[in-house]
């Protein structure tokens, strides 16, 4: 624990993601304290006609409250 998942638009190499999962991890493990054993990343490629379905709706729309950092908006 944490598993986080990375939901994008298909087209990153594998290297872009691997290195956005080594950032992730280590990032995790510096603000929760957790060690590299705890933390997994996962990607899910979502076609870009789908996200609004598949991503926009249920995971921004109907989850806005537990959002910590919205589209469109800097932080």
């Amino acid at each position: 624990m944490p598993h986080i998942i990375v939901k994008l638009w298909p087209g990153k190499s594998e290297r872009q993601k691997t290195s956005l999962a080594e950032q992730i991890t280590q990032d995790v493990m510096t603000v929760f304290g957790y060690g590299e054993e705890s933390v997994s990343v996962a990607f899910e490629e979502i076609e870009p006609r789908e996200w609004g379905e598949k991503v926009y709706q249920p995971d921004i729309v109907k989850n806005a409250k537990s959002l910590y950092k919205k589209p469109g908006y800097t932080m």
